[in-house]
């Protein structure tokens, strides 16, 4: 999968793609990401990407041009990307969105800032807007991170254990089973006899009846 970031804070993206699971993903090859600086397509002399808003109000907004430019830049080295805006009114972002993202070749992902972006590049530029949650962050690269890491852990190549995205939270609309590791006992808390029983069969009984009863405790939206 190649990945292309649109930012005025490029500085933001190495320590987190440089770490962890991008890292190793990022050094088997399976993924590609280009982080650009949204300034390098600005005509101002000053490199400015941003203006006051139309009719007033307060803060900046960011402007088309520089955007419209860069994404028809990068057009020109391959096929068509999909493009999705970072935005706080975008449709939530969930792990069906992710495996769904996790199947496009090439993404191109734009990082707002300031009090929002011009409304052209949401109506003809991006083909979708996605947001983590229903709250605003002072940009949109801490939002691009996320998605990249939720779409990245579920290509193949990507985990030490392929099954391990398999069995995550929100597979299958359900919260993930209680885990547990040495020593078997700690501070009067004891891992179940179950999982020590060696019988795989009632291993993974017992981890989906767990599953649905911290589901239907925690998230019971998800099984409506």
């Amino acid at each position: 999968m190649r990945i292309d970031v649109l930012t005025i804070f490029p500085e933001m993206f190495p320590p987190v793609l440089e770490s962890s699971i991008l890292a190793r993903a990022a050094a088997k090859k399976v993924i590609r990401v280009r982080v650009h600086d949204l300034r390098d397509w600005s005509n101002d002399k000053h490199r400015k990407v941003d203006d006051r808003p139309y009719g007033g109000g307060p803060g900046m907004v960011m402007r088309a041009d520089p955007f419209f430019r860069a994404v028809e830049a990068l057009r020109k080295q391959k096929a068509k990307p999909h493009v999705v805006l970072l935005s706080p009114q975008g449709q939530k972002l969930t792990q069906k969105k992710a495996q769904a993202l996790a199947k496009k070749p090439w993404l191109v992902l734009l990082c707002g800032h300031y009090e929002g972006v011009d409304e052209r590049v949401r109506q003809k530029l991006a083909a979708e807007e996605l947001s983590i949650g229903d709250y605003v962050l002072t940009c949109g690269e801490l939002p691009a991170m996320v998605l990249i890491d939720s779409v990245v852990r579920l290509l193949p190549g990507s985990l030490g254990c392929e099954q391990s995205a398999a069995e995550e939270s929100f597979s299958g609309n359900l919260l993930e089973y209680p885990h547990y590791t040495r020593p078997v006992e700690f501070r009067g808390m004891r891992v179940p006899d179950i999982l020590l029983s060696g019988d795989a069969s009632r291993v993974a009984e017992w981890r989906r009846l767990q599953s649905l009863r911290r589901t239907r405790a925690q998230r019971p939206d998800l099984t409506r």
